[in-house]
């Protein structure tokens, strides 16, 4: 199969000569830069898709989708509601709930913890993440304590720990704490260190004597199918219950934190493309000591009939090609480690000795990655495009060649 001429004379030109070599340098280092700046992209990206998709799915786990409340007090006759919420189309559960900060002592620590009575059967998620113990423990009247909270106390399944609210009772001797002591009956660890040293779980009956609420719940926490679409479905949940309630939706709840991390995102994105910047530069430098060097066959060409496009046609195929081999080996190299980011953190954290996410810092304790095939696409047409963009000038001063003046001094 033939090939046009110019991409014949691209690819001899980028084969060195002995007297080329440095010329050859310079182009695999513009191809390493190339290289370089898409797998960076590719794996930062990745790691923050990574990032932002636990961060989603642990908050969710944990968290109503949608969470229903009345203006300033308790809901009342929240088995009712619960029941109307459930008929709005596209929610999966609405679950009562009571929440609470507490103070958990044992006998050898004491912590401050968030106190949820739940429903048995409502949570799945936590049933999931159980570690020691068994979620039935609720029904038996016993606490379930995250990993962390269970590591301060220095409590294990069948410990026992008191349970203090701040909400006291009134007694001849004034406002008393109501105080209860509780069997641990199982460990949870949902690997987000603020709710695993933070909640403590009880079921709701336990929950409402201890608190002495009577029959009632702080709040109703609703499950929909599509969690994009939690923002319409709680707007539907308001128009039915009416102007004394609010629903608010997953996104409303955490907009801080996905907007924190959308940006960091983009400007990360922005910042690594600067690498890619570089190295476009690099293609420019290369092609123009090529035209330089090239001066005298630019001029034989143009002699035999070349037209100034295909001129410029050579040293815009030489540049794209140095893009397009850059692109593609960064990209199969950006996707491998990508693919195998946890494997290679854990080398590092190994070989290093250093925690690259601690626990009591950081959202989640493992470093996630999720590739995105659009970041890729996106990732690839900015290499090539900058690549393109990086030939042109070179491209039209090769062109632009007047061979009579090229050849007067050879």
């Amino acid at each position: 199969m033939k090939i046009p001429y110019e991409l014949f004379i691209s690819l001899r030109y980028l084969k060195a000569k002995r007297k080329q070599t440095f010329i050859s340098i310079i182009t695999l280092i513009s191809i390493l830069g190339v290289t370089l700046g898409v797998m960076a992209l590719i794996v930062v990206l990745a790691v923050m898709s990574g990032f932002e998709y636990e961060l989603r799915s642990k908050i969710l786990g944990a968290n109503a989708h949608i969470l229903v409340y009345r203006y300033g007090g308790e809901v009342k006759g929240y088995r009712s509601l619960a029941e109307e919420i459930q008929g709005v189309g596209g929610v999966t559960s609405a679950s009562p709930f009571i929440f609470t900060q507490v103070m958990v002592t044992s006998e050898v620590g004491v912590s401050g913890a968030v106190l949820r009575g739940i429903e048995e059967g409502s949570d799945p998620f936590l049933e999931r993440h159980m570690v020691e113990g068994r979620i039935e423990a609720l029904r038996e009247g016993k606490v379930i304590l995250g990993r962390e909270l269970a590591k301060n106390l220095g409590v294990f399944p069948g410990d026992y720990v008191t349970v203090i609210s701040p909400k006291g009772r009134i007694s001849p001797l004034g406002v008393t704490p109501r105080t209860k002591r509780f069997k641990v009956g199982g460990v949870f660890q949902l690997g987000m260190y603020d709710y695993d040293s933070t909640f403590a779980y009880i079921s709701l009956k336990q929950a409402q004597r201890f608190l002495g609420l009577g029959d009632v719940v702080t709040a109703i926490e609703v499950r929909v199918k599509d969690i994009y679409a939690a923002r319409r479905i709680a707007r539907k949940i308001e128009d039915l219950l009416g102007p004394s309630f609010v629903a608010r939706d997953w996104m409303e709840m955490n907009r801080n934190l996905f907007s924190a991390l959308r940006m960091e995102k983009r400007v990360m994105f922005v910042l690594l493309s600067l690498i890619i910047g570089v190295a476009a530069f690099n293609i420019v430098g290369t092609l123009i000591m090529v035209v330089m060097e090239k001066t005298r066959d630019i001029a034989i060409l143009k002699s035999m009939g070349a037209t100034r496009r295909s001129i410029m046609k050579i040293f815009v195929l030489e540049g794209l090609i140095v893009g397009v081999v850059g692109t593609a080996l960064g990209t199969a190299f950006g996707l491998l480690l990508a693919l195998n980011v946890e494997k290679a953190s854990q080398w590092i954290e190994r070989v290093f000795g250093f925690e690259i996410l601690p626990a009591d810092v950081y959202y989640i304790t493992q470093l996630p990655s999720r590739v995105d095939p659009v970041d890729v696409v996106v990732i690839v047409v900015v290499a090539i495009g900058l690549s393109l963009l990086a030939t042109l000038y070179p491209a039209w001063k090769a062109s632009s060649l007047d061979p009579v003046e090229a050849l007067r001094y050879e």
